[in-house]
């Protein structure tokens, strides 16, 4: 018999939950909740009945240990390596902690018999005045008295035949009540070889309990010696187990203890946690659904304002139609069915409602639109204490307060790019902080028409957008730029686009002396020269401008255009100097 915890099939049979728990110091069977009957002692040291054993499904275990070889010990995984056979074995788990049992060859009843947990069910039937306790002969009737010889429970029926029969005539028969405060009653463990004979002997070399007929028999010649004799060195070996195990049961109850107290200390928090997390949530919800109330609340005021300026237009719009409608009418109808003398007389009056009429000012477009956008992920500041995100904006693009801006806005060289910005704006003049707008723009030659520029319009997604092109020649440009079809605050706008940029060929220098090294034949386009021969400027030297130049062109702007004209008229001294 073997101990192992990791079965090879699932278990089955397993105890159910709630039931407590026995061992062999209980009196009751963990699975049938009963007084033990026949108890067999586990290697894990739980007691079970027997018949409840029998009834836990067994499953097949393969045992590849050889037959000589000791797995148990640690130097078997350096032992010679034997043959091993398949040898298969029967199987249950233990139904208290799920321990792997491989069953001895005679099955369940060749487990152990726990006889302490006999002893133990017997005097607590005692207690209970022998209810449930049978007779040892007959088996049938209740006990009332107990042979101390024999130590057999005995019915009054076979208490009478025993007193009558020679050899137990003089046995000391005991009420049952008598026993109540005795604590060991039980009986005598007879041989399962011989069962007329009880166990008195044992055998060292087997290291198992024998009776007389063994020693003659299977453990002739091994050495054996009564009970009694060996009980103290082998009483010593178990005791001294018992001492090595005793601190691991107290660090062990101990480690639990400590598990149960971080687990109350971890329920604790959890659940100090999930009131934190439900409070936080509560009140974040209460937030959104404030925050939510306030944007309904606010596009519903959007709506009655823009209805109201929409229904104010239309009255406007119908009465200024009336008016019109009016005027025409009569109008048409003076000069169809007039005379000319009623022409002549009602023309003033004609003259000065038409001319009222047309310089009446009206917007064909509707006033609003009903443009309304809602930007889930724009932050909406603090509600309740919480960040709440989502804003409902009725922001409209106006073309007519939309700005240009940008250094390249008006001028521009052939074939490099040019570049400016549109920063759209909403009526009110502030900024629309988004993209998104209809952004067309044109950039025209003014001589070439039917030969536009290439655009590149990039939005920003701030309202503002990047506006880029590259002219291919020089002269006069029209730039036009439109949000919804309608032109921008300047536009149209002209640009002038001259020849590209001329890059300077010479040095940006103090003076000639420095820049080339004190080259007597350089020469610098400012014209200034030094005494002892050289031709270019110098510090302090007649000509010299006083402040770094160009050497090819002499302008003083380090980032500017070069004016030189080159060509062959030109000095080869400066040529030179353009060269360093």
């Amino acid at each position: 018999m073997a101990e192992n915890r990791k079965p090879l099939l699932g278990f089955v049979g397993k105890l159910p939950s709630g039931t407590t728990l026995g061992n062999s110091g209980k009196t009751h069977c963990p699975l049938c909740m009963g007084l033990f009957k026949a108890p067999r002692l586990l290697p894990c040291l739980h007691t079970v009945c027997t018949t409840c054993l029998e009834q836990l499904e067994p499953f097949s275990v393969v045992d590849i240990r050889g037959g000589e070889s000791d797995t148990g010990s640690e130097g078997s995984l350096f032992q010679e390596l034997k043959p091993r056979t398949l040898q298969p074995q029967i199987g249950i788990l233990c139904p208290v902690c799920d321990a792997q049992v491989d069953l001895p060859m005679g099955g369940v009843k060749a487990l152990t018999i726990d006889h302490l947990a006999m002893n133990d069910v017997m005097l607590e039937s005692l207690r209970g005045e022998g209810q449930g306790l049978v007779c040892d002969l007959c088996s049938d009737r209740e006990v009332e008295k107990r042979c101390q010889t024999c130590k057999a429970n005995l019915c009054h029926f076979c208490c009478q035949a025993h007193r009558r029969q020679k050899k137990t005539t003089y046995h000391t028969m005991v009420d049952l009540k008598d026993l109540k405060g005795c604590s060991r009653i039980g009986k005598p463990i007879l041989c399962p070889a011989h069962p007329a004979e009880e166990l008195r002997l044992f055998c060292e070399l087997c290291d198992q309990p024998v009776c007389r007929d063994c020693v003659v028999g299977e453990h002739r010649e091994h050495p054996c010696d009564f009970t009694s004799n060996v009980i103290h060195k082998h009483g010593d070996t178990v005791r001294e187990l018992l001492k090595g195990t005793q601190p691991h049961v107290q660090a062990l109850e101990e480690a639990l203890a400590q598990i149960k107290g971080t687990n109350s200390a971890l329920q604790a928090r959890v659940e100090t946690v999930a009131n934190d997390v439900r409070s936080f949530s509560e009140g974040y919800i209460k937030a959104i659904e404030e925050h939510r109330d306030k944007l309904l609340q606010q596009l519903e005021d959007i709506r009655v304002q823009k209805e109201n300026s929409l229904q104010l237009q239309k009255a406007q719009l119908e009465q200024l139609l009336e008016d019109m409608r009016t005027g025409v009418e009569f109008t048409e109808h003076l000069l169809t069915s007039g005379s000319d003398l009623e022409i002549l007389i009602t023309k003033g009056v004609v003259v000065e409602r038409l001319t009222k009429l047309n310089k009446v000012e009206y917007s064909a477009h509707p006033g609003v639109t009903e443009k309304i956008a809602f930007s889930p992920k724009k932050k909406a500041g603090l509600c309740r204490g919480y960040e709440v995100y989502g804003a409902i904006s009725t922001k409209e693009v106006d073309p007519a307060k939309c700005v240009l801006q940008g250094e390249d806005l008006y001028r521009a060289r052939e074939k490099q790019t040019a570049s400016f910005t549109l920063l759209c704006k909403d009526a009110a003049g502030e900024n629309m902080g988004k993209g998104g707008d209809n952004i067309q723009v044109a950039v025209v030659p003014k001589d070439k028409k039917d030969s536009p520029v290439k655009t590149m319009v990039h939005d920003n997604k701030d309202g503002t957008y990047c506006v880029s092109y590259t002219p291919k020649d020089p002269g006069v440009y029209t730039v036009w730029v439109c949000v919804k079809e309608r032109h921008v605050q300047g536009s149209p706008f002209t640009v002038t686009v001259r020849k590209r940029h001329r890059s300077h060929p010479g040095v940006f220098h103090c003076c000639t002396f420095c820049s080339s090294g004190g080259q007597k034949t350089a020469r610098c386009a400012c014209g200034g020269t030094m005494p002892g021969g050289y031709l270019g400027c110098g510090h302090g030297h007649k000509g010299h401008p006083g402040r770094p130049h160009w050497s090819c062109c002499g302008k003083f702007t380090e980032k500017s255009e070069c004016t030189w004209a080159g060509g062959q008229s030109a000095p080869r001294s400066l040529l030179r100097t353009v060269a360093l």
